[in-house]
């Protein structure tokens, strides 16, 4: 819920037809279920790429000397 949360405040402010499309398919049926299904299995294998500590977000800037 946080990340749709997180999705819907940047949707929000940018209007991204992509970030759109993604919070669509997101959208809770009152099953609980996503509307698209295959997003399911991927949210399942990022929560767990993620308990595992296999994500890396930090961001290294590459030092190439000038000249």
């Amino acid at each position: 819920m946080a990340m749709f949360s997180f999705l819907e405040d940047y949707y929000s402010r940018t209007q991204s037809d992509e970030i759109g499309s993604m919070l669509s398919g997101l959208c809770l049926m009152s099953d609980g279920n996503p509307m698209d299904p295959a997003y399911w299995d991927e949210w399942e294998q990022a929560v767990q790429k993620a308990l595992n500590g296999d994500v890396d977000a930090e961001m290294r800037l590459d030092k190439k000397p000038l000249g």
